[in-house]
């Protein structure tokens, strides 16, 4: 089994939930379903490997300060496909 990516709950309210991600080459979220919309603010530039829910794998490219939106829903695993640490910030929209 992959190591854990780190997740820091940096806010929590009744409106977001703001939580870093850090990983260390190789770690991995875990199967997960996002229950509400979110914006991906990457700290780091690289590569992330999704694993979806079918098993169907794809590669993210990155860049730091590049951010991105995507709809709840999505379900997949996320893992750090660089030799070096990765890290972004994830805001989920309540």
């Amino acid at each position: 089994m992959a190591e854990q990516a780190q997740a820091t709950l940096q806010i929590d309210n009744e409106r977001v939930r703001v939580t870093e991600f850090r990983f260390a080459p190789g770690a991995a979220t875990g199967y997960h379903r996002h229950e509400h919309d979110y914006v991906i603010v990457p700290s780091t530039t690289g590569r992330l490997k999704l694993i979806g829910p079918d098993g169907a794998e794809s590669v993210a490219e990155l860049t730091a300060g590049q951010c991105y939106f995507r709809q709840a829903g999505v379900e997949h695993d996320v893992i750090n496909a660089n030799d070096f640490p990765f890290s972004f910030v994830e805001v989920e929209l309540k």
